[in-house]
């Protein structure tokens, strides 16, 4: 009768029918089972665009931007009224002469095309150290958020094929970028600061002169 009973509880474990006390407690997970990933999303071109130090600095590399296109064109037409003085003096010239002017003037295209590159790897170098420094403190404020709400992953929106709203916390980021990073100092381009030593000097040297007549 016992191996009957035995065969009885086997047979009705194998087949399902627990009784409900068994069926009511809940399954353990395993040890090693992972914890649920919290995933939060951000707008990386958004942050860049609209982070209030980014503007700021984006307005004065601008107006140092005009300026420095304001000598290059200056440099520009006074290459185009050089070049057509030439094309005028090769029918007054001799040959050795004309050669020699020519040369002058390629010359100083060249010193030309020069000061326009190292113009413009100089804006680039402001404006990539504008663009580090608020990489730097967006990353912080980031790593920050992540500690505090207990994000496992955190992504860039442009690296994802789809977002849901509430994954996304750009503006938590952005507001936090803006307090911990208000302004940004944008250093002058070393161009102009020679530039406005001459600007200077030129007055002196031209006192000193009259000084020299009187």
């Amino acid at each position: 009768l016992k191996t009957l009973r035995s065969l009885a509880v086997a047979t009705a474990l194998a087949f399902g029918c627990v009784s409900p006390v068994l069926a009511q407690q809940p399954a353990q997970p395993p040890a090693n089972e992972p914890v649920p990933l919290s995933i939060a999303v951000v707008d990386i071109d958004q942050i860049r665009r609209e982070a209030t130090a980014v503007v700021a600095a984006r307005e004065q590399i601008n107006k140092y931007h005009a300026v420095i296109q304001a000598e290059i064109q200056k440099e520009e037409v006074a290459l185009r009224d050089a070049n057509q003085e030439l094309a005028r003096q090769r029918t007054v010239l001799s040959p050795e002469a004309f050669n020699e002017e020519r040369r002058k003037f390629e010359q100083r295209l060249v010193d030309v095309q020069r000061k326009v590159q190292e113009r413009r790897e100089e804006m680039d170098n402001i404006q990539n150290d504008v663009m580090r420094r608020m990489n730097d403190a967006m990353a912080e404020v980031v790593n920050e958020l992540a500690q505090e709400q207990k994000f496992g992953l955190i992504l860039r929106l442009d690296q994802t094929v789809f977002a849901a709203e509430p994954l996304l916390v750009t503006k938590m980021v952005l507001a936090r970028l803006n307090k911990k990073l208000p302004s940004i100092k944008v250093a002058e381009p070393a161009s102009l600061k020679g530039g406005k030593a001459a600007s200077k000097a030129a007055p002196k040297a031209g006192k000193a002169k009259d000084a020299k007549k009187q």
